[in-house]
Protein backbone atom coordinates (compact mmCIF):
# COMPACT_ATOMS: atom_id res chain seq x y z
CA UNK A 1 0.00 0.00 0.00
CA UNK A 2 1.29 3.44 -0.91
CA UNK A 3 1.55 5.77 2.06
CA UNK A 4 0.25 9.20 1.17
CA UNK A 5 1.70 12.48 2.40
CA UNK A 6 0.78 13.28 6.02
CA UNK A 7 -2.36 15.22 6.84
CA UNK A 8 -2.44 17.78 9.65
CA UNK A 9 -5.80 18.71 11.22
CA UNK A 10 -6.29 22.15 12.77
CA UNK A 11 -9.14 22.51 15.24
CA UNK A 12 -7.74 24.04 18.39
CA UNK A 13 -10.88 24.48 20.50
CA UNK A 14 -13.52 24.54 21.95
CA UNK A 15 -15.18 21.41 23.31
CA UNK A 16 -18.34 21.47 21.19
CA UNK A 17 -16.45 22.44 18.04
CA UNK A 18 -13.97 19.60 18.48
CA UNK A 19 -16.86 17.16 18.95
CA UNK A 20 -18.37 18.43 15.69
CA UNK A 21 -15.02 18.00 13.90
CA UNK A 22 -14.21 14.44 14.94
CA UNK A 23 -16.59 12.73 12.45
CA UNK A 24 -14.90 14.53 9.54
CA UNK A 25 -11.46 13.55 10.83
CA UNK A 26 -12.54 9.94 11.19
CA UNK A 27 -13.76 10.09 7.58
CA UNK A 28 -10.32 11.32 6.52
CA UNK A 29 -8.67 8.51 8.49
CA UNK A 30 -10.91 5.91 6.83
CA UNK A 31 -10.10 7.15 3.33
CA UNK A 32 -6.48 6.11 2.87
CA UNK A 33 -3.09 5.32 4.32
CA UNK A 34 -2.11 8.91 5.13
CA UNK A 35 -0.94 9.43 8.71
CA UNK A 36 -3.12 12.02 10.47
CA UNK A 37 -1.90 14.52 13.06
CA UNK A 38 -4.00 17.02 15.03
CA UNK A 39 -3.02 20.36 16.57
CA UNK A 40 -5.30 21.12 19.54
CA UNK A 41 -5.38 23.20 22.70
CA UNK A 42 -3.98 21.29 25.69
CA UNK A 43 -7.27 20.91 27.66
CA UNK A 44 -8.79 18.90 24.79
CA UNK A 45 -5.84 16.65 24.04
CA UNK A 46 -7.31 13.63 25.84
CA UNK A 47 -10.59 13.92 23.95
CA UNK A 48 -8.76 13.90 20.62
CA UNK A 49 -6.46 11.04 21.64
CA UNK A 50 -9.19 8.79 23.04
CA UNK A 51 -11.95 9.40 20.50
CA UNK A 52 -10.37 10.50 17.20
CA UNK A 53 -7.19 8.43 17.77
CA UNK A 54 -4.93 10.25 15.27
CA UNK A 55 -1.38 9.12 14.61
CA UNK A 56 0.01 12.19 16.39
CA UNK A 57 -1.36 14.96 18.62
CA UNK A 58 0.37 18.31 19.04
CA UNK A 59 -0.94 20.36 21.96
CA UNK A 60 -0.61 24.13 22.10
CA UNK A 61 -1.63 26.90 24.51
CA UNK A 62 -2.51 29.80 22.24
CA UNK A 63 -4.44 31.63 24.99
CA UNK A 64 -1.29 31.76 27.09
CA UNK A 65 0.70 32.84 24.03
CA UNK A 66 -1.73 35.70 23.49
CA UNK A 67 -1.53 36.85 27.13
CA UNK A 68 2.29 36.78 27.23
CA UNK A 69 3.40 37.00 23.59
CA UNK A 70 6.98 38.07 24.29
CA UNK A 71 7.81 35.85 27.25
CA UNK A 72 10.54 33.22 27.08
CA UNK A 73 7.98 30.56 28.03
CA UNK A 74 5.75 31.56 25.12
CA UNK A 75 8.61 31.50 22.62
CA UNK A 76 9.72 28.08 23.87
CA UNK A 77 6.15 26.75 23.67
CA UNK A 78 5.68 27.99 20.13
CA UNK A 79 9.01 26.57 19.05
CA UNK A 80 8.29 23.17 20.61
CA UNK A 81 4.75 22.87 19.29
CA UNK A 82 5.50 24.13 15.80
CA UNK A 83 8.72 22.16 15.57
CA UNK A 84 7.01 18.83 16.20
CA UNK A 85 4.11 19.66 13.87
CA UNK A 86 6.54 20.82 11.16
CA UNK A 87 8.48 17.57 11.36
CA UNK A 88 5.22 15.67 10.96
CA UNK A 89 3.45 17.72 8.31
CA UNK A 90 6.13 19.18 6.03
CA UNK A 91 5.25 18.63 2.38
CA UNK A 92 1.84 17.15 3.17
CA UNK A 93 -1.67 18.57 3.58
CA UNK A 94 -3.31 20.60 6.33
CA UNK A 95 -7.04 20.98 6.89
CA UNK A 96 -8.13 24.02 8.92
CA UNK A 97 -11.58 23.33 10.39
CA UNK A 98 -11.37 26.41 12.64
CA UNK A 99 -10.97 29.26 10.17
CA UNK A 100 -9.08 31.64 12.44
CA UNK A 101 -5.86 33.49 11.66
CA UNK A 102 -4.01 31.56 14.39
CA UNK A 103 -5.12 28.15 13.10
CA UNK A 104 -4.42 29.01 9.46
CA UNK A 105 -1.00 30.38 10.44
CA UNK A 106 -0.19 27.12 12.22
CA UNK A 107 -1.11 25.20 9.06
CA UNK A 108 1.08 27.44 6.93
CA UNK A 109 3.99 27.28 9.35
CA UNK A 110 3.82 23.47 9.42
CA UNK A 111 5.23 23.38 5.91
CA UNK A 112 2.13 21.69 4.45
CA UNK A 113 2.15 21.95 0.67
CA UNK A 114 -1.67 21.90 0.32
CA UNK A 115 -3.58 23.92 2.90
CA UNK A 116 -7.35 23.37 2.86
CA UNK A 117 -9.86 25.63 4.57
CA UNK A 118 -13.22 27.32 4.14
CA UNK A 119 -13.71 29.89 1.39
CA UNK A 120 -14.29 33.58 2.05
CA UNK A 121 -18.05 33.17 2.55
CA UNK A 122 -17.69 30.53 5.29
CA UNK A 123 -14.38 31.28 7.01
CA UNK A 124 -14.66 32.94 10.43
CA UNK A 125 -11.77 35.40 10.09
CA UNK A 126 -11.30 36.62 6.51
CA UNK A 127 -7.52 37.27 6.78
CA UNK A 128 -7.06 33.58 7.63
CA UNK A 129 -7.69 32.82 3.96
CA UNK A 130 -4.32 34.35 3.08
CA UNK A 131 -2.60 31.30 4.59
CA UNK A 132 -4.67 28.83 2.53
CA UNK A 133 -4.20 27.65 -1.05
CA UNK A 134 -7.23 25.32 -1.24
CA UNK A 135 -10.35 27.30 -0.35
CA UNK A 136 -13.49 25.18 -0.19
CA UNK A 137 -17.08 26.39 -0.64
CA UNK A 138 -19.68 24.72 1.59
CA UNK A 139 -23.45 24.81 1.92
CA UNK A 140 -23.83 27.37 4.68
CA UNK A 141 -27.44 26.37 5.30
CA UNK A 142 -26.28 23.06 6.75
CA UNK A 143 -25.02 22.05 10.17
CA UNK A 144 -21.37 22.63 11.04
CA UNK A 145 -20.84 18.84 11.05
CA UNK A 146 -21.88 18.90 7.39
CA UNK A 147 -19.58 21.87 6.71
CA UNK A 148 -16.71 19.88 8.15
CA UNK A 149 -17.59 16.83 6.06
CA UNK A 150 -17.59 18.92 2.88
CA UNK A 151 -14.16 20.28 3.78
CA UNK A 152 -12.92 16.75 4.55
CA UNK A 153 -14.17 15.44 1.21
CA UNK A 154 -12.29 18.22 -0.60
CA UNK A 155 -9.14 17.05 1.22
CA UNK A 156 -9.63 13.41 0.21
CA UNK A 157 -12.32 11.81 2.40
CA UNK A 158 -14.67 9.52 0.48
CA UNK A 159 -17.49 9.07 3.04
CA UNK A 160 -20.86 10.44 1.98
CA UNK A 161 -22.27 10.86 5.48
CA UNK A 162 -20.58 11.63 8.80
CA UNK A 163 -19.42 8.32 10.28
CA UNK A 164 -20.69 7.16 13.66
CA UNK A 165 -18.17 7.90 16.38
CA UNK A 166 -17.95 6.21 19.80
CA UNK A 167 -17.29 8.89 22.43
CA UNK A 168 -17.67 6.51 25.39
CA UNK A 169 -13.89 5.93 25.87
CA UNK A 170 -13.66 9.55 26.99
CA UNK A 171 -16.05 8.99 29.93
CA UNK A 172 -14.07 8.38 33.11
CA UNK A 173 -16.14 6.78 35.89
CA UNK A 174 -16.18 7.62 39.58
CA UNK A 175 -18.17 6.08 42.43
CA UNK A 176 -19.59 9.42 43.57
CA UNK A 177 -20.96 10.06 40.08
CA UNK A 178 -23.06 6.90 40.09
CA UNK A 179 -25.63 8.85 42.12
CA UNK A 180 -26.44 10.82 38.95
CA UNK A 181 -27.54 7.76 36.97
CA UNK A 182 -30.90 8.37 35.26
CA UNK A 183 -31.17 11.89 36.70
CA UNK A 184 -32.00 15.10 34.84
CA UNK A 185 -28.83 17.21 34.58
CA UNK A 186 -29.03 21.00 34.22
CA UNK A 187 -26.07 22.96 32.81
CA UNK A 188 -26.60 26.69 33.53
CA UNK A 189 -23.10 27.84 32.53
CA UNK A 190 -21.73 28.63 29.08
CA UNK A 191 -18.53 29.95 27.58
CA UNK A 192 -20.21 33.21 26.58
CA UNK A 193 -22.61 35.13 28.81
CA UNK A 194 -25.04 35.77 25.95
CA UNK A 195 -25.55 32.00 25.65
CA UNK A 196 -26.60 31.68 29.31
CA UNK A 197 -30.25 31.25 30.25
CA UNK A 198 -31.29 33.08 33.44
CA UNK A 199 -30.58 31.23 36.72
CA UNK A 200 -34.18 31.95 37.78
CA UNK A 201 -35.43 30.16 34.66
CA UNK A 202 -33.24 27.13 35.36
CA UNK A 203 -34.49 27.14 38.95
CA UNK A 204 -38.10 27.26 37.75
CA UNK A 205 -37.71 24.21 35.52
CA UNK A 206 -35.79 22.39 38.26
CA UNK A 207 -38.72 22.78 40.67
CA UNK A 208 -41.30 21.76 38.07
CA UNK A 209 -39.38 18.78 36.68
CA UNK A 210 -38.54 17.61 40.18
CA UNK A 211 -42.23 17.64 41.07
CA UNK A 212 -43.32 16.01 37.81
CA UNK A 213 -40.71 13.23 37.77
CA UNK A 214 -40.27 12.59 41.49
CA UNK A 215 -36.49 13.06 41.28
CA UNK A 216 -34.52 16.23 42.04
CA UNK A 217 -32.50 17.45 39.03
CA UNK A 218 -28.73 17.79 39.40
CA UNK A 219 -26.95 21.06 38.55
CA UNK A 220 -23.49 20.52 37.00
CA UNK A 221 -20.84 23.17 36.68
CA UNK A 222 -17.36 23.89 35.39
CA UNK A 223 -14.48 26.21 36.30
CA UNK A 224 -15.73 29.53 37.67
CA UNK A 225 -19.39 28.45 37.53
CA UNK A 226 -19.97 27.17 41.07
CA UNK A 227 -21.75 30.34 42.41
CA UNK A 228 -24.13 30.20 39.42
CA UNK A 229 -24.82 26.50 39.97
CA UNK A 230 -25.31 27.01 43.71
CA UNK A 231 -27.94 29.69 43.04
CA UNK A 232 -29.86 27.43 40.66
CA UNK A 233 -29.67 24.47 43.07
CA UNK A 234 -30.78 26.57 46.05
CA UNK A 235 -33.68 28.32 44.36
CA UNK A 236 -34.74 25.27 42.34
CA UNK A 237 -34.59 22.71 45.17
CA UNK A 238 -32.08 20.80 43.04
CA UNK A 239 -28.90 18.94 43.92
CA UNK A 240 -25.52 20.58 43.35
CA UNK A 241 -23.12 18.25 41.55
CA UNK A 242 -19.65 17.59 42.89
CA UNK A 243 -16.66 19.13 41.15
CA UNK A 244 -15.56 17.08 38.13
CA UNK A 245 -12.88 17.15 35.49
CA UNK A 246 -13.88 16.97 31.84
CA UNK A 247 -13.79 13.19 31.60
CA UNK A 248 -15.79 12.75 34.82
CA UNK A 249 -18.32 15.24 33.48
CA UNK A 250 -18.59 13.07 30.37
CA UNK A 251 -19.39 10.05 32.56
CA UNK A 252 -22.11 12.02 34.36
CA UNK A 253 -23.61 13.14 31.06
CA UNK A 254 -23.49 9.61 29.67
CA UNK A 255 -25.49 8.23 32.63
CA UNK A 256 -28.08 11.00 32.68
CA UNK A 257 -31.72 10.52 31.82
CA UNK A 258 -31.82 13.98 30.18
CA UNK A 259 -29.47 16.96 29.84
CA UNK A 260 -30.78 20.53 29.50
CA UNK A 261 -28.27 23.20 28.46
CA UNK A 262 -27.54 26.13 26.21
CA UNK A 263 -25.17 26.08 23.24
CA UNK A 264 -22.19 24.85 25.22
CA UNK A 265 -19.72 21.98 25.20
CA UNK A 266 -21.54 19.73 27.69
CA UNK A 267 -24.71 19.84 25.55
CA UNK A 268 -22.80 18.61 22.49
CA UNK A 269 -20.86 16.06 24.51
CA UNK A 270 -24.09 14.64 25.95
CA UNK A 271 -25.59 14.36 22.47
CA UNK A 272 -22.41 12.71 21.16
CA UNK A 273 -22.64 10.17 24.01
CA UNK A 274 -26.21 9.33 23.01
CA UNK A 275 -27.94 10.97 25.97
CA UNK A 276 -31.29 12.71 25.28
CA UNK A 277 -30.93 16.50 25.42
CA UNK A 278 -32.94 19.70 25.29
CA UNK A 279 -30.92 22.55 23.77
CA UNK A 280 -31.60 26.22 24.46
CA UNK A 281 -30.51 28.61 21.70
CA UNK A 282 -30.68 32.38 21.44
CA UNK A 283 -27.76 34.13 19.72
CA UNK A 284 -26.70 31.02 17.77
CA UNK A 285 -28.60 29.12 15.10
CA UNK A 286 -29.46 25.55 16.13
CA UNK A 287 -29.70 24.51 12.47
CA UNK A 288 -25.95 25.17 12.26
CA UNK A 289 -24.78 24.72 15.85
CA UNK A 290 -27.36 22.46 17.46
CA UNK A 291 -26.74 19.08 19.13
CA UNK A 292 -25.99 16.79 16.19
CA UNK A 293 -28.60 14.05 15.87
CA UNK A 294 -31.10 15.83 18.12
CA UNK A 295 -31.78 19.09 16.31
CA UNK A 296 -35.53 18.60 16.80
CA UNK A 297 -35.02 18.87 20.57
CA UNK A 298 -34.02 22.54 20.59
CA UNK A 299 -35.92 25.60 21.75
CA UNK A 300 -34.70 28.68 19.94
CA UNK A 301 -35.11 32.44 19.81
CA UNK A 302 -32.84 32.62 16.75
CA UNK A 303 -35.69 33.51 14.37
CA UNK A 304 -37.08 36.22 16.64
CA UNK A 305 -35.25 38.17 19.35
CA UNK A 306 -32.09 36.01 19.58
CA UNK A 307 -32.26 36.58 23.34
CA UNK A 308 -32.09 33.63 25.72
CA UNK A 309 -34.62 35.42 27.92
CA UNK A 310 -37.24 34.88 25.20
CA UNK A 311 -37.25 31.14 25.90
CA UNK A 312 -40.09 30.28 28.27
CA UNK A 313 -39.54 27.91 31.21
CA UNK A 314 -42.99 26.41 30.51
CA UNK A 315 -41.88 25.54 26.95
CA UNK A 316 -38.69 23.94 28.26
CA UNK A 317 -40.65 21.81 30.73
CA UNK A 318 -43.03 20.70 27.99
CA UNK A 319 -40.14 19.80 25.68
CA UNK A 320 -38.34 17.95 28.47
CA UNK A 321 -41.43 15.88 29.32
CA UNK A 322 -41.94 15.10 25.63
CA UNK A 323 -38.35 13.90 25.27
CA UNK A 324 -38.71 11.82 28.45
CA UNK A 325 -41.80 10.23 26.92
Amino acid sequence: MTVRAPLLVLRLSALGDIIHTIPAVRALQDSGAAPVGWIVERPYRELVELVARPDAVFSVSTKRWRKQPLSAETRAGIAAGLGAARRFGRGGRSVDFQGLVKSAFLGWSSGARERFGFDRQAIREKPAGLFLNRRVAVDRKGHVVQWNMELARAAGAVAGEPPRVDFSPFALSGDTLLAYRQRILLVPGAGQEVKCWAPASFAAIARELGARTGSRPVVVWGPGERPLAEAVARDGDAELAVETNLRQLAFSLQMARLVIAGDTGPLHLAAALGTPVVGLFGPTNPARNGPWGQLDRCLSAWDSTRWMASISPDDVVRMALTVLG
